[in-house]
């Protein structure tokens, strides 16, 4: 792989080097961020933790990658100014692992105020019905099905098509006579 760096600008407020790079890796794949921080390193006389690249990409169909590096004075440096997601990217910092919720329970909220128990209704004594009524109910039970609702006469598919035929024709109306002489 070759690297070739295609401007380099110093930035003295933010104590860095900005560099913009190509990289070119025939018959090789798209090399690695970490292979870039390492070839940067050695072209610019740094070490590799000072070294961040903001971004690569490769061209579909070609074999060079372009992209952009900031070279540090000093570690601390550069964690103080660089963004957390670009520093997790670069492996300077490690990425923050979300706790599971069973490892930090949450603090139970207070419950809101019992509301007042109502006393359970002691069950009503169910008084002996006259067996007039029961045998009353029984004899009207049968009677609602004897009443059945009539079957509805079924049309055969000729009578069908025939009276979809009559909705369709409109009823001609009398043509209005055309008015002459206007």
């Amino acid at each position: 792989m070759q690297l070739e760096v295609l401007q380099k600008k110093e930035n003295p407020l933010l104590k860095r080097v900005e560099v913009t790079f190509k990289a070119i890796h025939k018959a090789e794949p798209t090399p690695t961020r970490d292979a870039l921080r390492a070839f940067l390193a050695k072209e610019l006389n740094a070490t590799k933790d000072i070294v961040v690249i903001d971004f690569q990409a490769s061209t579909f169909g070609r074999y060079e990658t372009l992209g952009e590096a900031k070279v540090y004075k000093s570690k601390e440096q550069a964690l103080a100014v660089e963004r957390k997601h670009i520093l997790v990217r670069n492996r300077l910092i490690e990425p923050e692992v979300k706790e599971k919720k069973e490892a930090a329970p949450k603090p139970e909220k207070p419950s809101p105020a019992p509301k007042a128990e109502k006393p359970a209704a002691a069950p009503k004594p169910e008084a002996p019905k006259p067996e007039a009524k029961a045998e009353g109910k029984a004899e009207k039970a049968p009677a609602k099905e004897e009443k059945k609702p009539a079957p509805k006469e079924e049309k055969k598919p000729a009578e069908k098509k025939e009276e979809k035929k009559d909705e369709k024709k409109p009823e001609k109306k009398p043509e209005a006579k055309k008015r002459e002489g206007k």
